[in-house]
């Protein structure tokens, strides 16, 4: 297993990743919007969601190599003040690259994004 991450997005994490993003969606900051929509909180955007896998791996690999493919689907959403934990074990290994199976979970184990990735790792980088 990939030891985990979990991150528990703010309202102040939602509006500087809407800035980089320029995903100005309003139930990522508009919490009327969002309860009007039937959630009980402001969303989480899917690609920070994404990011935070991406996070996870390369946060493992520790500069023995590099993520060279990520895929990410949603199952679930999340929301602000909610821990968001991240979980990813190698499923299989050749030569030098790594396939890892990724998951997120909510703050109920629910799993709201399934992803994949491979790795490299560095050739000189013993595993």
């Amino acid at each position: 297993m990939i030891p985990s991450l979990t991150e528990t997005t703010t309202l102040r994490r939602l509006v500087e990743y809407a800035g980089a993003s320029g995903d100005f969606y309003e139930m990522h900051y508009d919490l009327g919007f969002a309860r009007a929509l039937g959630h009980p909180e402001l969303a989480v955007h899917g690609l920070l969601k994404a990011a935070y896998l991406g996070r996870l791996v390369t946060e493992w690999l520790d500069g023995r190599g590099r993520l060279t493919v990520l895929e990410v689907s949603y199952r679930g959403m999340d929301f602000r003040d909610r821990p968001h934990t991240c979980h990813g074990r190698v499923t299989a290994t050749e030569g030098n690259r790594a396939e890892l199976e990724l998951w997120g979970e909510d703050d109920t184990g629910r799993r709201t994004t399934l992803g994949r990735a491979e790795v490299s790792y560095d050739e000189e980088t013993p595993r």
